[in-house]
């Protein structure tokens, strides 16, 4: 199944207080949270996760758009796929995601990344978007490079880690070199 056969098969919505339990779900996995700098998340830091993404998006401006991600035939929460503005002024933006492990390697993650820089692109008027990864985390790798990111290079010791200090990949991708698949984007709802 190619990638556009695939497409649309989840939406983003914005997310809502409720959203912490299917969140919890994922982000008390220490599978989920190896590669980060937080987890495995308690039940209170789901709460405050989702509680800080709702008072973020109630910013003006706005910089942090973090959003639900939600199997269309069930409805089902399954991630989050954040894009963050870091600079207005040179139209900079970063995405990330996470996916439940229970849907890891179904290629959602990468339709979610390809979204979130098309919207970065058409809604907020990027003109570079970037993203980071553990280099051990090969999944992610995966992700940027079917996104069509450009890998730029690796920053030494970015990260404190509870193992100790991680380096980071630096992927890329500008609108010029952008190439949307498809004429329409996926919708997000405020269900």
């Amino acid at each position: 199944m190619n990638y556009i056969e695939r497409k649309h098969r989840v939406e983003l919505r914005e997310m809502k207080e409720t959203d912490w339990k299917a969140v919890h779900q994922y982000a008390s996995q220490e599978r989920v949270s190896k590669y980060q700098t937080w987890g495995p998340n308690s039940e209170e830091q789901s709460k405050a996760f989702v509680e800080q993404v709702l008072i973020d998006s109630k910013a003006v401006p706005r910089t942090r758009f973090a959003f639900a991600v939600v199997l269309k035939e069930s409805e089902n929460m399954i991630g989050v796929g954040q894009l963050a503005i870091r600079d207005f002024a040179n139209h900079v933006g970063e995405i990330s995601y996470i996916i439940n492990p229970d849907y890891w390697g179904n290629g959602y993650a990468t339709e979610v990344a390809k979204e979130l820089i098309n919207r970065g692109f058409t809604e907020w008027k990027l003109h570079r978007i970037f993203a980071t990864c553990d280099p051990r985390n090969i999944g992610s790798r995966k992700v940027l490079e079917k996104v069509e990111m450009v890998r730029e290079g690796r920053m030494r010791e970015t990260i404190l880690l509870q193992d100790g200090w991680r380096d980071s990949l630096l992927y890329s991708v500008l609108r010029h070199e952008w190439k949307e698949i498809g004429d329409e984007g996926m919708k997000v709802t405020s269900k």
